[in-house]
């Protein structure tokens, strides 16, 4: 994240979880650290995975003291391992213990995505078809998630509602059908905005192409389905498959040759990454 994304976009985010933390003050902090005093903390890592989310670890310190200082032994994107020394903290002891927990949070939840994110995308190594999240994120920790999928190799799909059109089955349904659907939306939406159908059957494919879609969903169909799709659009739309993706059945679906495959179980059940902040010392 550069500075105007994590300025703009990040810093009221981190504020409200700091806010959440330590609503009036840290009462055991103050109790056993009654005035300021230099110390230092090991970041640990205590999983092996993809870490993601390090300067937002280091921002929720920062907010809270600038006068933090970190030295980090690796960079967003990288390969650690169990027992890993990923970095130090030096500061005041009373805001590196008050900031400990919201900082690994940020920093667990984010490189377990990311971790989950690369364990899929390279079952699609060598081949056209691109890893795409979803909307499926936590609340209020959309930008940190989806920003994780793109470190752990992934690609993200629209980011919220005003960034483009995908009319799903209750769009559809409100709509009267997809024919109409299609038309309603390239009637009223941007046309620098590609519109995307969710479609669960054949007889759904065939109306999203005569429609003019520019990306088909072909949501929840068995391989033997998808094939036939991918017959019938043969190549006047993009091609989007989504449900039941699993790495015993991703094969198969990688044979077919779709544009992509989207998944939001890598954001909203991705494990954390265990991650500590240990051996805290005054200096």
């Amino acid at each position: 994240m550069n500075r105007i994304t994590m300025t703009l976009n990040v810093d009221d985010l981190i504020k409200m979880a700091l806010q959440e933390d330590i609503s009036s003050e840290d009462v055991t902090t103050n109790a056993v650290m009654r005035k300021a005093k230099k110390g230092q903390a090991d970041l640990l890592c205590k999983q092996d995975g993809i870490i993601c989310g390090l300067e937002v670890f280091c921002r929720v310190f920062t907010l809270l003291d600038e006068d933090v200082v970190f030295d980090l032994k690796c960079k967003d994107g990288d390969e650690v391992k169990n027992g890993q020394l990923l970095g130090t903290v030096t500061g005041d002891i009373r805001v590196l213990l008050s900031g400990e927990r919201t900082a690994l949070n940020y920093l667990q939840r984010m490189s377990g995505i990311a971790t989950c994110t690369h364990q899929v995308a390279s079952l699609l190594k060598g081949t056209r078809t691109k890893l795409l999240d979803t909307r499926k994120t936590t609340p209020n920790m959309r930008i940190f998630e989806k920003y994780a999928v793109k470190v752990g190799g992934g690609y993200n799909h629209r980011y919220n509602l005003s960034d483009g059109v995908l009319l799903k089955d209750n769009h559809i349904g409100a709509a009267g059908s997809v024919t109409e659907a299609v038309r309603l939306a390239k009637e009223y939406a941007p046309f620098v905005r590609k519109i995307e159908v969710e479609t669960e059957n054949l007889d759904m494919v065939r109306e999203a192409v005569d429609a003019g879609a520019d990306i088909i969903m072909l949501d929840n169909m068995s391989v033997e389905q998808m094939q036939e799709a991918i017959r019938i659009i043969d190549g006047r739309a993009e091609t989007e498959c989504s449900g039941n993706i699993t790495g015993d059945n991703i094969s198969k679906i990688l044979s077919l040759g779709v544009d992509y495959v989207s998944s939001g179980a890598i954001t909203h059940s991705a494990p954390v990454l265990d991650v500590s902040l240990k051996n805290l010392h005054a200096l």
